[in-house]
């Protein structure tokens, strides 16, 4: 493959195809989750939709670190082969690597030993918290492996490779289908079952992205205690306030689920089985922020910041367009999401609060995340940060208190769009404005070498 494939050509092709790739594998990820949700209402108990919301938020808050070092990958790689320097890249890649399995290895260790005491601080009692906790005795130990996964993914998707990022996460995705019924069902394990179903489609992921990186790309380079040192501190600037930002996310989302939990299981039961729509749902949102990172990661290493501009107002036409498309989907899909789901009470009625009302602020969470992902990839990672963490703390927290004491638990979950409207778009406006400044700067000093 040719490097560096994003300094020529349409931006807006770029986009829209990174996206297009990287949100088939997201859809394939997101709906077997979607489809454990399934398998799991069938069994007619909505605490198990309650335990898997539950494992799920744990999920997220232990990963945090290892989606920073994904984002760490991205950034770095991307740039090294907009520089033209493979050298550079294929070194950054393994200690990347390293650093981010062992990581993994040791939160996820110390989650796995204070399990119970987590859930019950997110709010999980009875049985639902006895469900919460055999499903992640089940997931939590091989975190390792999903962390490992993403990196090698991402690296891909650094050099531009999204066809084989996405078989990765296809090929995940398709092995948790079918395992699903036969152990849920078939063997008769219930929850664990659709835990055991989603440790082997990581262990699949892996070996399809090791499969990328080290035979079709040959990425990743032998590499020396010395080189790892010298590279941490490049790999800690971009993935500090990386995973500092990805903190930020867990953070609100447990505050979310603990003061939903007080609604009863029910509510939580609504909440999660939308946790598990929007994903589906808004699939090429997320992807955008995997897509647009190694575009603007090699235009800023070849200081085109043009084309960085450019690719970010094409990435927020994209956004806007496909949400509004959702929007109508959702909304006049709602008597199908409740009778698949069997949802009742509390859940109905949260359910069709959030596809009539909030789907409109996933425009918001879109301009977030490219924001995000431009600051890491334009060595302003400390802004990504800034933007989650007010986010959560300023945002979701305050806004969600506040719903939840005036509207309950449509409230809850109300709050939390008004905080992805407000810093989603003071995030674009500030990518833009660096973008702006960089591009003047890199200017300056091309005139300043010309005289």
């Amino acid at each position: 493959m040719a490097q560096a494939v994003f300094l020529e050509g349409s931006t807006l092709r770029h986009v829209v195809k990174m996206t297009a790739a990287g949100a088939v594998g997201l859809v394939a990820m997101f709906t077997v989750d979607l489809v454990d949700m399934y398998f799991l209402s069938l069994l007619g108990e909505q605490e198990l939709a309650a335990a898997v919301g539950y494992g799920g938020t744990l999920l997220f808050f232990l990963t945090a670190v290892s989606i920073g070092l994904q984002i760490s990958m991205g950034a770095l790689v991307s740039r090294a082969e907009g520089s033209f320097r493979r050298d550079l890249a294929g070194r950054y890649c393994s200690n990347i690597l390293i650093f981010s399995g062992t990581a993994a290895a040791l939160i996820s260790g110390i989650g796995f030993l204070y399990l119970p005491e987590l859930l019950s601080l997110l709010g999980a009692t009875g049985k639902t918290h006895e469900y919460a906790l055999a499903y992640s005795r089940i997931i939590i130990p091989n975190t390792v492996v999903l962390a490992l996964g993403m990196c090698a993914a991402n690296a891909a998707r650094a050099l531009g490779d999204a066809r084989r990022s996405m078989y990765a996460t296809l090929g995940g995705s398709a092995v948790n289908a079918i395992l699903d019924p036969i152990l849920i069902f078939g063997f008769g394990w219930g929850i664990e079952g659709a835990a055991a179903a989603s440790v082997v489609s990581r262990w699949v992921m892996m070996f399809i992205s090791f499969n990328a990186i080290f035979r079709v790309h040959q990425l990743p380079t032998p590499t020396r205690f010395s080189w790892l040192r010298e590279d941490m501190g490049a790999i800690i600037r971009v993935a500090g306030p990386a995973m500092l930002t990805n903190l930020a996310t867990p953070i609100g989302a447990s505050f979310v689920l603990r003061t939903m939990s007080q609604y009863g299981d029910s509510a939580v039961a609504g909440a999660a089985i939308m946790g598990r729509i929007w994903p589906v749902a808004f699939a090429a949102v997320f992807a955008l922020s995997g897509a647009i990172g190694p575009i603007i990661g090699q235009n800023a290493g070849a200081l085109q910041y043009d084309r960085v501009r450019r690719a970010l107002l094409d990435a927020l036409l994209c956004n806007l367009v496909y949400v509004l498309l959702v929007w109508l989907i959702l909304w006049s899909s709602q008597d199908l999401i409740i009778s698949v789901f069997n949802a009742r009470g509390d859940a109905e009625y949260l359910i069709r609060f959030a596809v009539t009302w909030l789907v409109g602020a996933y425009i918001f969470s879109g301009m977030l995340f490219v924001a995000n992902a431009s600051f890491n990839n334009l060595h302003r990672a400390h802004l990504a940060t800034l933007f989650n963490f007010g986010r959560a703390l300023l945002g979701t927290i305050p806004c969600v208190y506040l719903g939840s004491q005036w509207f309950e638990a449509p409230g809850v979950m109300a709050g939390e769009a008004v905080g992805a409207v407000v810093f989603g778009s003071l995030a674009f406006i500030a990518v833009l404005w660096q973008v702006r400044e960089l591009g003047q700067r890199c200017a300056g000093n091309v005139q300043a070498q010309q005289a």
